[in-house]
């Protein structure tokens, strides 16, 4: 009766919950159904992690580490003038590569070295990150890799999202153990997907805008929870 069931749901598409590969394996030899709780709350980003590099080809490898190094030393200076603290500034890396010209049938010829230092910084006022993305390419510092949005409330909000995905998965067992005229005997299994924040990369420059710093639109950050839950079936 059991195997006749389950190919029925399959076959109707309602099978109880969203099955996972661990769920397809597993052999239950025991009334069940599974269910999936998910789900989704945005809040406002306050922080942000920028990350730039400078890279700069010199003749010789000295003199280009000399120069990305006095670039960053700058950089870093406008940083702790803005009140950003030191702590929130990550710089230790350093990569020299000989730079090539290939010419045609002929040996390679090294025609200088390029030095590349990356900065990665904690902004926990983003109000300041235009003023900051500013002072990068004032001092030196030529290319921005990355920009992240975050929250100061992400623990929270975590938090509260997995509670709403456990509720989500709750009812969705009690609706579909009475809709077949059964009832739940406890929880016999709980699988934790666990998720991470998904977090806005770039921010999205509209034009006809007169106030540079009001044209970057800050977006949501996202988290997002999910569980899997066996219910056994009395």
């Amino acid at each position: 009766m059991k195997t006749t069931l389950m190919n029925g749901l399959l076959a109707t598409g309602l099978l109880f919950g969203s099955l996972s590969q661990h769920a397809i394996a597993a052999d239950y030899n025991f009334p069940h159904l599974e269910t999936v709780g998910s789900s989704q709350i945005k809040i406002a980003p306050d922080m942000a992690e920028i990350s730039v590099q400078v890279s700069l080809t010199k003749n010789d490898a000295k003199q280009a580490k000399v120069a990305v190094d006095q670039a960053v030393a700058k950089f870093i200076n406008r940083l702790k003038d803005a009140g950003v603290d030191k702590n929130a500034i990550s710089s230790a890396n350093l990569s020299i590569q000989p730079q090539y010209h290939y010419p045609s049938k002929q040996p390679k010829e090294l025609v200088g070295y390029r030095a590349s230092r990356q900065v990665v910084v904690t902004i926990n006022q983003l109000a300041k990150l235009n003023d900051i993305l500013d002072s990068a390419l004032e001092e030196g510092i030529n290319q921005v890799q990355n920009i992240s949005l975050k929250s100061s409330d992400e623990t929270a909000a975590v938090e509260q999202a997995r509670q709403a995905a456990i509720k989500d998965a709750k009812q969705k067992a009690q609706s579909l153990a009475q809709g077949f005229d059964r009832k739940l005997d406890g929880v016999w299994e709980i699988r934790y997907l666990n998720q991470r924040p998904v977090q806005p990369v770039m921010m999205r420059m509209e034009a006809m805008q007169s106030d540079v710093a009001e044209s970057y639109q800050y977006g949501q950050v996202s988290v997002e929870e999910r569980v899997e839950v066996v219910y056994r079936l009395k």
